[in-house]
């Protein structure tokens, strides 16, 4: 009789069931008003009239076009589409590695009195509202700004690769390396070092993993932002995916789709390799 009260009493099968039900509520009362707000109306997919629309869309990708002349195409702008991305990341990299030591009050030396001073204080604040300005602007709005002051092509899709992910970077790296162990790096500090060597011997080694990992990461995001970029302008496999949906050419979208996940693919591949030999 007992057993049985407890398999129809769900308080009694989880101690943390009526916490979970009411957040659960919670979640949704919350979600209904954004929900309504962007006119979230799923079952309009399954109209007939939508029904066939999607059909005759999804219709058009198939085949893919497989022209040996079309393939070549595809594959210098899908090189063209890798420089963008790695030369995008490159020079976020440049930007956001000393960023990255500049807002990182585990280097600071005057924190290890328990209170930093002013003007270190002063300047890490400044590098971080820098960074926030940096990531708060997307990358296609930069694309738009530098595609009218530098032109059509790949140079617009690097500078705003750059610029965004340098933000974005300089903020997790310094989330990663002030939230990991740093007894190593204080006692470096402490004991005369300066903040590069402390930084190379004592928090580097310890987060080499998880940064590896993420630039990875931010590298795969940037192949898939230089497709979004390619539609205004900015060159690579976006552009000419765009100038294929302008002229309702499916089964050209379809091939160079089928490409961008070969290249996630291998970025993928890339960041599990790179674990392995960081480790």
């Amino acid at each position: 009789m007992a057993l049985g009260s407890t398999l129809q009493n769900p308080a009694m099968r989880d101690p943390a069931w009526a916490g979970r039900v009411f957040w659960a509520s919670v979640a949704v009362v919350l979600l209904l008003p954004a929900l309504v707000a962007t006119e979230f109306k799923p079952w309009i997919f399954f109209q007939p009239d939508n029904l066939k629309v999607t059909g005759k869309f999804l219709g058009d990708f198939f085949p893919p076009v497989i022209a040996p002349d079309f393939l070549m195409m595809v594959a210098a702008e899908a090189w063209r589409t890798i420089a963008i991305a790695t030369a995008g990341m490159a020079l976020a990299l440049i930007l956001a590695i000393p960023l990255t030591l500049a807002s990182t009050s585990v280097l600071s030396v005057s924190a290890l009195k328990g209170r930093m001073n002013v003007i270190p204080f002063v300047i890490r604040q400044a590098t971080r509202w820098l960074l926030i300005v940096l990531r708060s602007i997307p990358e296609l709005i930069w694309a738009l700004v530098f595609v009218r002051v530098v032109g059509l092509g790949p140079a617009a899709g690097v500078l705003a690769i750059g610029l965004t992910y340098a933000g974005m970077l300089g903020k997790v790296y310094g989330e990663i390396l002030e939230s990991g162990e740093t007894h190593a790096t204080q006692s470096l500090l402490r004991n005369g070092s300066g903040r590069l060597q402390a930084f190379f011997f004592g928090l580097l080694p310890q987060n080499a993993t998880e940064l590896t990992s993420y630039t990875v990461y931010r590298w795969e995001c940037a192949i898939r932002s230089s497709a979004v970029l390619g539609f205004v302008g900015a060159g690579g496999l976006g552009q000419q995916m765009d100038n294929s949906m302008k002229m309702f050419n499916g089964g050209e979208v379809a091939t160079m789709l089928l490409v961008f996940m070969m290249l996630v693919g291998l970025a993928d591949v890339l960041s599990a390799w790179l674990r392995k030999v960081v480790q």
